[in-house]
């Protein structure tokens, strides 16, 4: 299951490491206490709005950047996660749509019997 609060966390994270700022740095920055930064940072706890305003205001980010970045990183996990589910499937082979029978080997056409196994078709006389 993807968490958006975890993608948001690691988001906030990659800004405030880029910019080469501590955590201490930016929570007093943002006003916001260095344990609840770091838990929001580590997806443990979901950010209000208000609080992401003043976390991206402390960072100098564009709200709406931040909500990009997320947004891009959702859909590659949305991507990930709908690869890994899908089950897997055997390879399609072809099959035998039709046959016309005359004779084999002096038999009449009444008295064969088509296999058709995995990987070739046997004719067999009944």
């Amino acid at each position: 299951m993807i968490l958006l609060r975890r993608l948001l966390g690691d988001v906030l994270r990659r800004q405030r490491q880029r910019q080469g700022r501590t955590l201490r740095e930016v929570s007093s920055s943002a006003r916001v206490s260095l344990g609840y930064l770091s838990e929001v940072e580590r997806g443990q706890k979901e950010a209000s709005s208000e609080l992401l305003s003043a976390i991206c205001d402390a960072l100098d980010v564009r709200m709406s950047e931040l909500m990009r970045e997320v947004s891009d990183e959702l859909s590659l996990a949305e991507l990930a996660e709908s690869a890994a589910s899908e089950p897997v499937r055997p390879p399609v082979r072809p099959m035998l749509n039709s046959v016309s029978v005359t004779s084999v080997a002096g038999v009449p056409p009444e008295r064969v019997t088509i296999k058709a196994p995995a990987e070739a078709v046997d004719v067999v006389a009944a």
